[in-house]
């Protein structure tokens, strides 16, 4: 009962004014993390993904051995709906998080039962499902890809509400916004200041846009300077204005939300 009321009052504290993510505000053993505000969510992500032994896309997206992580076509990616118009997501926490790391991962996922139609169930014995699981990095595979699939969250870098929600969105078949197949009308590359190493990660991809706007605050967009070969450069300009900000990590953006419940027929 009293874990239900403190997920309740977080979740409603987090979804005020862009509230800052919990760890954010405190580690697991209690100390404040230093100087926080001055590190982003992509940093943190490839930060976490570098050295990893995964095949990773775009610097968290995880090949499938049963398909290209990028491929998702017509919709065959998508969690099923159920006849009630909900769709639940099953998954698993691993053992390893803690008692408040655990908190903040379900705070993250309730969140979309509070504005869409998505659901994180508790696995009982459903086939597909997503585990949680305290990996080398921060990760997903695109969309229901059958079976147990895995969702890192490194426990030294990945448990942040933003990140979590961000590589939830993933699993729900959400590319990065940065990548969607209209980008070049709303930002540019800055391709001599990217890692040349990296190149692939900014390719458009065929991307169902849904008739929604290019959302620079969504928690799916990339900040300025990912991958880039030197501290400071920006690889990402918001056109026509470059001071427009973007990435952030939050949580979920009103664009998000809207897409995902057009995506998954939330209003239907």
């Amino acid at each position: 009962m009293e874990g239900t009321l403190f997920t309740a009052v977080l979740v409603l504290l987090l979804s005020l004014s862009h509230a800052k993510p919990l760890v954010d505000l405190w580690r697991a053993d209690g100390v404040q993390p230093e100087d926080p505000e001055h590190v982003g969510m992509t940093t943190r992500i490839l930060q976490a993904n570098n050295g990893s032994s995964r095949l990773l896309l775009e610097g968290d997206l995880l090949v499938a051995s049963n398909r290209n992580a990028m491929i998702c076509y017509l919709n065959s990616c998508l969690w099923k709906k159920s006849a009630n118009g909900l769709v639940e997501v099953p998954y698993v926490v691993s053992g390893e998080f803690t008692a408040v790391e655990k908190e903040l991962i379900e705070s993250a996922m309730l969140a979309f039962s509070c504005t869409t139609c998505v659901r994180f169930v508790r696995r009982e014995a459903q086939p597909d499902y997503i585990s949680i699981e305290n990996l080398d990095g921060c990760y997903s595979a695109l969309g229901r890809t059958g079976g147990k699939q895995l969702l890192s969250l490194n426990r030294n870098g990945c448990v942040y509400y933003g990140i979590v929600q961000h590589e939830l969105n993933h699993a729900l078949g959400f590319y990065h916004e940065h990548t969607r197949s209209d980008r070049d009308q709303y930002v540019r590359i800055n391709w001599e200041n990217v890692d040349p190493s990296q190149y692939h990660n900014f390719e458009k991809q065929k991307t169902n846009n849904q008739n929604t706007p290019y959302d620079y605050g969504s928690v799916m967009h990339y900040d300025r300077t990912a991958f880039a070969i030197q501290n400071g450069l920006d690889t990402i300009t918001p056109i026509p204005d470059p001071a427009v900000p973007i990435g952030q990590r939050n949580g979920l953006s009103q664009i998000d939300v809207l897409r995902i419940n057009k995506l998954y027929g939330c209003c239907e």
